[in-house]
């Protein structure tokens, strides 16, 4: 099943729910997904103060947009500000991360 399609609706009638296994500080709005394609766009919200502690490795494409605030990524070494993008192929290692001032960013997650 492909995703839904769904016409222009307020995102904010989505709730932020903690991110499944990822540390306290660390929401998920999930705004479409199919579940047996591997196919979720979601917002994610990360608290001021907040940091990952591991080094993430996954098996499907991530595109992300920063859309609030910044986060530093300690593996690059470097501070990722609003506007910046990324798109990661499978098997690509990134983070992990802490913010200071909170971070919200846009994401799609997709398998080939």
């Amino acid at each position: 099943m492909h995703k839904p399609e769904l016409e222009f609706f307020p995102a904010d009638d989505r709730p932020w729910v903690a991110v499944p296994g990822a540390p306290p500080g660390h929401y998920e709005k999930v705004l479409t997904q199919s579940p047996e394609r591997m196919f979720v766009t979601r917002l994610m919200k990360v608290d001021p103060g907040c940091a990952s502690v591991e080094t993430f490795v996954h098996d499907f494409w991530e595109e992300v947009l920063i859309v609030e605030g910044s986060q530093f990524d300690v593996g690059l070494g470097r501070l990722l500000t609003k506007g910046m993008y990324a798109c990661r192929p499978p098997g690509m290692k990134h983070g992990p991360y802490r913010t200071e001032e909170g971070c919200v960013t846009f994401e799609v997650r997709y398998q080939l």
